[in-house]
């Protein structure tokens, strides 16, 4: 059995109510069950939340709402993780067999179905714990500088002051859509970054963090020109 979490606690400080917040017409979590739903990759789709609002339009789109999250995982501490180990804890008690499990952030409207299926190509072909979506820096990460107290910059990699931006190693980033992984590694606790996980690489133009309003307002713009 293949199965889709998708973390959502209510609370949200900097934007109140963002996972089911009205983004281009619909719901912000919508977005997450729907690019799940057309996948075609899940037995189950789950949303794990402390919320009864939250809990109530993930129905109406279709997603599972079994369980609700206890507050001791549904607070700004809480990790993917710990989400994750209570589902599996969950599916446990149920007698479910689960194989694989894939967590889908609910703040990723420009997650693809197609990246989905990738995904989970990647982590039953391979010998890898996870398989990700991931997406290049924009700028080379080695030319970053810090800012002193005093307001003075300096490089945090000054040896590279000189080095072609050609000549510089590319780097990535998590996109912060989805994480496939096998059970035994999500309930050891394994890190999502290390050798035993590959990514799946998304354009720029399809990743934006929704965490303040400006990126709120920066995602509603970008994905107002991709539909044109």
């Amino acid at each position: 059995m293949k199965i889709a979490i998708i973390p959502a606690r209510g609370g949200s400080k900097r934007i109140p109510g963002k996972n089911i917040k009205l983004f281009h017409g619909k719901p912000m979590i919508a977005y997450s069950i729907e690019a799940a739903q057309e996948s075609g990759c899940f037995d189950k789709i789950i949303v794990s939340t402390d919320d009864h609002e939250i809990a109530d339009i993930a129905r109406r789109y279709g997603a599972e709402v079994p369980f609700m999250r206890p507050a001791d995982i549904a607070d700004d501490h809480a990790t993917t993780m710990d989400v994750m180990q209570h589902a599996i804890g969950w599916c446990e008690s149920q007698s479910m067999t689960v194989d694989l499990l894939c967590c889908i952030y609910a703040t990723a409207p420009f997650i693809s179905p197609n990246d989905l299926s990738k995904g989970l190509a990647l982590v039953s072909a391979g010998d890898i714990d996870y398989a990700f979506s991931a997406t290049s820096f924009a700028f080379p990460i080695q030319r970053a500088i810090s800012l002193n107290d005093n307001g003075s910059v300096q490089m945090l990699q000054p040896e590279h002051v000189n080095t072609r931006s050609q000549d510089l190693q590319e780097a990535f980033h998590d996109a912060g859509q989805f994480y496939w992984g096998k059970v035994a590694a999500f309930k050891t606790g394994k890190p999502f970054f290390s050798l035993c996980s590959k990514a799946i690489l998304i354009p720029r133009k399809r990743v934006q963090d929704v965490d303040t309003l400006e990126d709120w307002e920066f995602a509603e713009a970008l994905y107002a020109v991709m539909k044109v």
